[in-house]
């Protein structure tokens, strides 16, 4: 029998958690009634709320006869003690609907192990550990591993049973504590071991019928009593929501690598989950890791994340929803708002503190909540209860800072004897920069160029294994070459050069502006610019289009893109590869890549390192935009400056961000080639930017010294390193920045090639010259850094 409104419901729990749903449920017109048990002092003066302590909250008969004594119709459980000990089961037996996942689903709170496994059976991403349930065996396992721990224990320990220690000595006893001392009695008898995650945190509360996910805005909390995230852990101090960290692709990604895998594993594994999945995560430098679950609302999270919910987004209908199991059908609209939550505790929380202390609090102003928590009214007065006692919850349409100011000015509403709280809530968004911005990087969008240069040195040995005649088989370079005459072929024939590229996350933005005209010209130009680096003339090229549902009309688009830059880089496309595979990308999204292949005499091979000396000259010729490297940046920024694709680029109002962004990448094949015999060197400025490209091209003993006031940044990179908060070197080492190509000629020449490339329809500039590269000198020293600013 489904669920029939309207809803008269028990919610069971006495926290912060449970006012925020209460006063969120009290807004429906399908709920007629609510009976908080226990409750708080703020449920007891919320509308449609009552309050009853008449029964324990662990007692189910006692509160199944609550129920039916005024025709409960549906069941909220707030906390995990109840979930984890099936009061869900319980109440659907007694035919009564309840809104959370069964027992046997609530294993995932109930026991870090049973977790831990879980995460390892289904390939969802964590941290490595090992479970113990012998204390000698843990103790022995600790003196074994080099990395930082964190010890948990397995069973539920109210929020608190998890230990960060600094030393060795420190997890001993934290060991020692939590197996031998019982700190957190029997959820102690077994213990999770676990590497130490670094990066930032985030806090995903999830609505799931079984099989939908709809995930809440991601949020931050704060854990530690102390400001700075100092002293020991606490249910929680504050929160803040939405997250500069968490970008509309980091939780696209979420939901599908973790959350979606998460719901469908639980299913699979015949207990499916029904209700609100709280994922507790860290954003590691390889990508997120979860480092919990939780099976119910987090507590301070749900203060903050509900108040973001438009009004007409009913919480009633989703919890129904979910418990019907057609969460697909139902809308959830977030308001585009700031959300900060400060929690104030009791003086000493959380060792010992005093209760029963009388509290004075003011009503707040519109934009301004207070969520009780260890509250409770006694002969008609408001008296502490517990040690994180109350909270303000502030939201605000112009930025995170005027919510978090607006909290703080909720505190100033609340007094009651050595009340506490945190000064520095959302300290984390707040990191000082010169605007306030946090100081975005290449890395923290997600690539890692020391990752890539690694790669390369280690898997150089394995390359060279395949050393053939006319091969040296060598890495590093911009293109790889063959010397056919030397592999056997005739003794004329050609040295051929071969290039593989790809446009990398350009493509997201032509999925979202549904354009594929350019992003082909992006992938050949990627590739015939690599190959005349090197001296050579592309003649033909192929392409592969990868993608789970093939849609004509885009793969058209796209391969008669490849077609428009084969021919004006003036190479023949021959040939390509459309796979289709099913369940590999999402909907209509593909991926590309292409090869090109060129050929040259041995006279016409560069560099010529021979050739080069000091005071040679450095030619700058212009880029058409940001090409095609740098854009994880670039997404990343335009999303924490909440910029659509289809918004007006701030650079250049005439046209859309996404428009401007697509312009494809310069084709420098024709006017280089045009020049090539006085050219002693190129380089091509892809990822890793002026950096790390112009050495690629340089003797070990030569420097290039580039003087970056040469030229104007163009508007697009003044933007972006303004909007990002990009130090200057950091986007030195990411984007072309107005040079797509670096010429090195000899100084009498110079004047001349600039001419050439200018009549060949190419911007170029006199950027700086070759000096000697003495011991620990850079390869490419930039000066004037600070005119970008």
């Amino acid at each position: 029998m489904g669920v029939e409104f309207p809803l008269r419901v028990l919610l069971i729990g006495n926290g912060g958690r449970e006012h925020a749903i209460a006063w969120k449920l009290s807004q429906s017109p399908l709920v007629e009634s609510i009976i908080a048990v226990p409750g708080n002092g703020g449920t007891a003066t919320c509308p449609k709320v009552t309050n009853d302590a008449s029964v324990s909250a662990e007692d189910f008969p006692a509160l199944l006869e609550l129920a039916r004594k005024n025709n409960v119709n549906y069941v909220v459980p707030g906390p995990e003690a109840p979930l984890v000990a099936g009061a869900v089961d319980f109440f659907e037996d007694a035919g009564i609907k309840g809104f959370g996942p069964s027992k046997k689903a609530a294993q995932m709170e109930g026991s870090k192990t049973f977790s831990k496994d879980f995460m390892k059976k289904h390939d969802i991403p964590t941290a490595a550990y090992e479970n113990f349930s012998d204390y000698d065996a843990a103790r022995a396992y600790l003196d074994r591993v080099q990395h930082d721990v964190v010890i948990k224990a397995s069973g539920l320990a109210a929020g608190k049973g998890v230990i960060i220690p600094a030393s060795k000595e420190e997890a001993h006893q934290a060991l020692k504590d939590i197996m031998q001392n019982k700190e957190f009695g029997s959820a102690g008898d077994e213990v999770v071991i676990e590497e130490f995650l670094t990066g930032d945190e985030l806090s995903f509360l999830t609505f799931s019928d079984g099989y939908t996910i709809k995930s809440l805005p991601p949020a931050q909390d704060h854990k530690r009593i102390g400001e700075g995230d100092t002293g020991p852990n606490t249910g929680g101090m504050g929160c803040y929501a939405p997250t500069n960290i968490a970008t509309p692709d980091l939780v696209a990604q979420i939901d599908r690598d973790i959350i979606q895998p998460t719901i469908d594993g639980m299913r699979k594994d015949q207990m499916p989950f029904v209700g609100v999945l709280f994922t507790g995560l860290m954003i590691t430098s390889t990508g997120p890791k979860v480092l919990e679950y939780n099976v119910r609302f987090g507590d301070p999270e749900t203060q903050t994340v509900l108040p973001l919910l438009s009004q007409d987004t009913d919480l009633a209908k989703i919890m129904v929803a979910c418990s019907e199991r057609y969460l697909d059908s139902v809308l959830i609209k977030v308001d585009p708002k700031y959300s900060a939550t400060v929690v104030v505790s009791a003086g000493g929380y959380p060792e010992s503190y005093a209760k029963g202390d009388e509290m004075n609090v003011q009503a707040p102003p519109e934009g301004i909540n207070i969520f009780h928590a260890g509250t409770k009214l006694e002969n008609n007065k408001l008296v502490t209860a517990g040690g994180r006692v109350i909270a303000a919850t502030a939201t605000a349409a112009q930025s995170l800072r005027a919510a978090v100011d607006k909290a703080y000015e909720g505190v100033k509403l609340i007094q009651f004897n050595k009340m506490y709280y945190r000064r520095d809530i959302a300290h984390r968004a707040f990191k000082p920069t010169s605007d306030t911005k946090e100081a975005l990087t290449y890395a923290e969008a997600g690539v890692s160029i020391e990752a890539g240069n690694q790669l390369v040195e280690r898997i150089r040995t394995a390359v060279r294994s395949t050393k053939r005649a006319g091969a040296d088989a060598e890495i590093g370079g911009f293109g790889g070459e063959v010397d056919l005459s030397k592999a056997g072929f005739s003794g004329d024939a050609p040295i051929m050069v071969g290039a593989i590229d790809g446009v990398g996350t350009k493509l997201m933005i032509a999925q979202a502006m549904h354009d594929h005209t350019t992003v082909g010209i992006d992938l050949v130009a990627m590739n015939v610019n690599d190959l005349v680096v090197q001296g050579a003339e592309p003649v033909m090229f192929l392409d592969y289009f990868g993608c789970s549902k093939l849609n004509p009309a885009n793969a058209a688009a796209f391969v008669e893109s490849v077609a428009a830059g084969c021919r004006d880089a003036g190479c023949a496309l021959v040939g390509g590869e459309t796979a289709e595979m099913p369940g590999m990308y999402k909907e209509d999204d593909y991926d590309a890549a292409g090869a090109a292949v060129g050929v040259m005499r041995a006279g016409d091979r560069l560099p010529r390192h021979d050739a080069m000396e000091q005071g040679d000259v450095l030619l700058g010729i212009a880029s058409s935009g940001v090409h095609s490297n740098g854009f994880s940046l670039v997404r990343r920024i335009l999303a924490r400056e909440k910029l659509d694709y289809a918004s007006p680029a701030p650079w250049d109002p005439s046209r859309s961000a996404g428009a401007a962004l697509l312009t494809p990448t310069r084709i420098y094949v024709k006017s280089v080639l045009a020049a090539l015999p006085r050219l002693k060197g190129l380089a091509h400025i892809t990822g890793g930017g002026l950096t790390e490209n112009v050495p690629r091209m340089l003797p070990k003993g030569l420097a290039a010294d580039i003087d970056v006031a040469a030229w104007k940044l163009p508007p697009v990179f003044a933007w972006l390193k303004k909007a990002g908060n990009v130090e200057a070197a950091e986007m030195a080492r990411t984007f072309n920045n107005g040079v797509g190509m670096v010429a090195v000629v000899g100084a009498a020449d110079a004047d001349v090639v600039k001419a050439q490339l200018v009549e060949a329809g190419e911007t170029a500039y006199t950027i700086g010259k070759l000096v000697a590269r003495n011991d620990g000198v850079e390869g490419c020293v930039l000066k004037n850094l600070e005119s970008w600013d």
